[in-house]
């Protein structure tokens, strides 16, 4: 037994053995059986959604109660709501202060590339003592006796964090920069990317001149349309009291959504750690389990693209200017066809970006149709990052 291992097990005492539930890692993301309602549903956990339970409005959990509004970077879009009777992830029943469940339209299997029904909020695990063990994928579950201020730190492979006083529907903490420059950052599962922020953040920490034209922009998709974004290779920084050297970060060219928010620190960071939150005495725990902790620079064809529902076609909205695409005369308005064998049947933002992306140096095969002629293209990806 390693001196970590037996130090954690003599922190739990007596009665603290913690309630353990398996979770399956997918597409960047945790995806948990749940029952809501006593309907059997799979959740992906995204702590970033301050509520209870979202979702797809095809799932039948009970009569509608109200409706209720959510708000992304693009805009405003309303949902209906019904009353939470009862809520069990795994072998564990929970009790969350908020007893409603939102749902929306959407296709939760699509975009997260794994049949999933919806979302699991921050808000269901807040009163309760948590361990995301990405380490062995399963959750575990302590008594509210359990404090984690106890558990050993050596600022090398554990650390302990504040989380800081803002709001009460995130984990918020710190991350900053080697120049001292703070930036508030949400703890955020749902974001499958290593860390999410803004242009305009950056050039308040002074790490992005605002005189400078971002190069290989992309469209990202959210909840309500479509953003701006593109990579960033951020400087070294203490990321939630973890230092870390340079990490790649994907950058939103609109302002955030909340003055107090300045991003969100991903699956990419926080899948490197075993992570236990207490919200309730606003303490977060990090066990480092997997090195290197900074991420590699993903390779990118340079190609953006939508799903055209009254065309019933994905067509190529953005190329951006010397990536491959551009090199091998990919044009805005070409119809994409397929991606390496994948058809164009549907497919979300998240899935044609994890398409277009992967290892540097890396081939892709690339079907298009322009004016009813058809073109194949190989594309060798590039690390497109400013």
């Amino acid at each position: 037994m390693s001196p970590l291992v037996a130090a954690l097990t003599l922190a739990i005492t007596p009665g603290q053995e913690p309630v353990v539930v398996p979770f399956h890692v997918a597409d960047h993301g945790i995806l948990v059986d749940c029952k809501v309602n006593d309907r059997p549903v799979t959740l992906l956990f995204d702590s970033g959604f301050g509520g209870t339970v979202l979702l797809s409005l095809s799932i039948d959990v009970g009569p509608a109660t109200g409706e209720v509004h959510l708000r992304d970077f693009v805009g405003e879009l309303t949902a209906h709501t019904v009353a939470l009777k009862s809520l069990a992830v795994g072998t564990q029943t929970l009790n969350p202060d908020e007893k409603e469940i939102v749902q929306q339209p959407g296709d939760f299997t699509a975009a997260y590339g794994r049949h999933c029904d919806g979302i699991l909020g921050l808000g269901a695990l807040k009163s309760k003592v948590v361990e995301i063990n990405f380490q062995h994928s399963q959750f575990e579950f302590y008594p509210n006796s359990y404090d984690v201020a106890k558990l050993p730190t050596d600022g090398k492979s554990t650390f302990l964090t504040k989380m800081l006083p803002l709001g009460g529907n995130a984990i918020e903490m710190a991350v900053t920069t080697d120049k001292g420059q703070s930036m508030t950052m949400a703890l955020d599962t749902g974001n499958a990317f290593y860390a999410t922020s803004h242009k305009d953040v950056l050039e308040r920490v002074g790490v992005w001149d605002d005189s400078k034209t971002p190069s290989f922009v992309r469209k990202s998709g959210v909840a309500t349309g479509a953003v701006d974004s593109w990579y960033f290779k951020m400087p070294p920084l203490n990321i939630f009291g973890v230092p870390a050297k340079e990490t790649v970060w994907d950058i939103i060219d609109l302002p955030a959504s909340d003055v107090r928010g300045d991003g969100t620190v991903g699956f990419g960071f926080l899948s490197n750690f075993n992570v236990t939150f207490d919200y309730s005495r606003r303490r977060v725990y990090f066990e480092n389990w997997k090195t290197p902790i900074e991420n590699e620079e993903p390779g990118d064809l340079g190609i953006s693209a939508r799903f055209d529902s009254d065309e019933k076609k994905t067509i190529v909205v953005l190329v951006a200017p010397g990536s491959p695409a551009d090199t091998a005369g990919v044009k805005e308005g070409d119809e994409l066809l397929s991606i390496d064998g994948n058809d164009m049947v549907r497919p979300t933002y998240r899935q044609l970006r994890a398409w277009f992306e992967g290892p540097v140096g890396s081939a892709v095969l690339v079907s298009l149709s322009r004016d009813g002629s058809l073109k194949r293209v190989k594309l060798t990806r590039q690390a497109l990052v400013n």
